[in-house]
């Protein structure tokens, strides 16, 4: 990812409407479709600058891992879990210990071997545990944004549900999500192609149209447990272990 667009994740993290709605969907998709204990063990792998880690608390013990020393020295220095340095598909650390949940939130994407990302992720589940990651949905939508954070790949639902299934994983649930959005995204790239705006969220918006699309993003957390969304600007999925019996919904 280029310096300046990676550096700018730390000081939009918290308020950014994309980063609070997917945080909002994230949530929901952990509450609804993972049976946790208080006393369980979470890893996520791929922090960045960490703002992810306070929400994963929620949930139960939450360790992480990042490859920029950068970012991970900021969120190590703000969060009480332990934040290490770590890479996928061979440095996740930790001892081999084993989780009950690991989040791997727009990580993937930035991943050349992405099957071998998820394998290893995949050895690391205890019995039950489940992975919960989001990805860049629809190659056609490639831009300027994923050329700036050194995206290898959009994923289409079908290609994401084969790249895990090779992994040894399988999907409890995949689907779409960020869609209420997606007309608005679509206008805005289209525009950008003949010059006119920016045609990428680089900086969040003022506080009133940030907070409108926050609320409308947001508002998803209570519909991708409920039905399946036709389209969306990114896909999610909750993963296990090919031995444990699941339903695709």
């Amino acid at each position: 990812m280029d310096a300046a667009a990676f550096e700018s994740l730390r000081t939009s993290q918290q308020e950014h409407w994309w980063f609070r709605g997917r945080r909002a969907v994230v949530r929901s998709l952990i509450a609804n479709n993972v049976e946790l204990s208080a006393d369980a063990e979470i890893l996520e792998a791929g922090c960045g600058y960490g703002g992810n880690l306070e929400m994963l608390s929620e949930f139960g013990r939450v360790q992480a891992f990042e490859y920029s020393e950068e970012a991970r020295a900021y969120s190590d220095s703000t969060f009480s879990g332990n934040v290490a340095w770590g890479r996928l598909p061979d440095r996740i650390g930790f001892a081999e210990k084993s989780f009950d949940l690991i989040a791997l939130l727009d990580v993937l994407e930035h991943i050349e071997d992405d099957r071998s990302a998820l394998s290893a992720l995949a050895g690391r589940l205890s019995p039950a545990g489940k992975i919960v990651l989001t990805v860049p949905a629809l190659p056609w939508l490639w831009s300027e944004h994923d050329e700036m954070h050194h995206h290898f790949r959009r994923y289409t639902q079908s290609g994401l549900e084969s790249r895990i299934r090779e992994a040894g994983l399988v999907p409890s649930r995949i689907g779409y999500f960020n869609s209420l959005l997606f007309p608005l995204a679509l206008a805005q790239r289209g525009l950008a192609k003949f010059g006119i705006g920016k045609g990428v969220d680089k900086e969040t918006p003022d506080a009133l149209l940030n907070g409108i699309l926050t609320s409308v993003f947001s508002s998803e957390a209570s519909l991708v447990n409920r039905m399946k969304l036709p389209i969306g600007l990114s896909l999610y999925a909750v993963l296990e272990r090919k031995n444990a019996s699941c339903h695709v919904s």
